[in-house]
């Protein structure tokens, strides 16, 4: 995004929606597909990514990052308890100190009932005070990401539809190979951009300029334009057409593709947002 021929479409963009708000308050489709292509046209690298490729990666690879640690503190959590579900009442752990003060009890009795009670204190202080990693880690980021030094993000919410209209193309691509015999790169899910993509939302602090885009409604609005010209094109199409109607077929299963993973994809978004709430 420091680049100045990515950094003047992005205030282009910008400048039209704002200019244009008004008129339907959503980000068109269109213009996110146009930023792609444009984008594209600035180069590839060796393996035929664009810049704009590098910088879905780059995001899918900080959510994978989130992800992971989510699963270390889960699986911490699950360990921890594990080890006190022998323990009938969490709460009732102070009586045992009040059976050292109360009960005569010999030396080695107090010594090994101490040691117990600081064994049980110490897996109950850490299963209810697990720490809040999402919260300390973008606690922080927050200042380095909003620094004057990082001044060329500010806009980097209008770069979100861009980014998802290629992570959409991407996931289909991938999922189209699973059905090949040369793979090559192919995958069936990859929720590491949505995480990835909702952290970096809550570090620049930029949710309510995002939801004023209101982008996955402009999705909706462009695939139930194009599902209304395809039905149109189905009525008028000849059933003896077999080239036409294998052509509308393969709209039609691309259109269901797309719908489907933006879908997904608003799902997936959302609910990453929650973590950081």
């Amino acid at each position: 995004m420091f680049d100045e021929q990515i950094k003047s479409r992005l205030l282009k963009d910008l400048k039209f929606f704002t200019d244009n708000k008004n008129e339907s308050q959503m980000y068109p489709y269109e213009r996110a597909e146009k930023f792609n292509v444009a984008i594209r046209r600035l180069g590839l690298n060796q393996e035929g990514l664009s810049y704009l490729d590098l910088f879905r990666k780059l995001i899918t690879r900080i959510g994978n990052a989130m992800g992971y640690i989510r699963m270390i503190r889960s699986g911490g959590r699950r360990c921890l308890a594990d080890a006190t579900c022998f323990i009938p009442d969490l709460k009732a752990i102070s009586d045992l100190n009040k059976l050292l003060e109360h009960e005569n009890l010999s030396e080695p009795s107090k010594k090994r009932i101490e040691s117990f009670a600081s064994s049980v204190n110490n897996l109950v202080e850490n299963f209810e005070e697990a720490t809040e990693y999402f919260k300390l880690l973008v606690k922080v980021f927050i200042p380095t990401l909003r620094n004057s030094q990082n001044v060329h993000l500010k806009n980097f919410y209008i770069i979100v539809p861009p980014l998802t209209v290629n992570f959409v193309e991407h996931l289909f691509n991938c999922k189209e190979r699973l059905n090949k015999k040369n793979r090559g790169v192919s995958a069936f899910t990859d929720d590491g951009f949505a995480m990835g993509l909702a952290f970096i939302i809550k570090l620049l602090n930029q949710s309510s300029p995002l939801n004023s885009l209101h982008w996955f409604q402009s999705v909706q609005a462009k695939h139930k334009q194009d599902r209304a010209q395809l039905d149109i094109q189905k009525t008028l199409a000849s059933k003896e057409d077999d080239k036409l109607q294998h052509t509308l077929a393969l709209t039609e299963k691309r259109l269901n593709a797309f719908e489907k993973e933006f879908r997904l994809l608003f799902y997936s978004f959302n609910s990453c947002r929650i973590f950081f709430e």
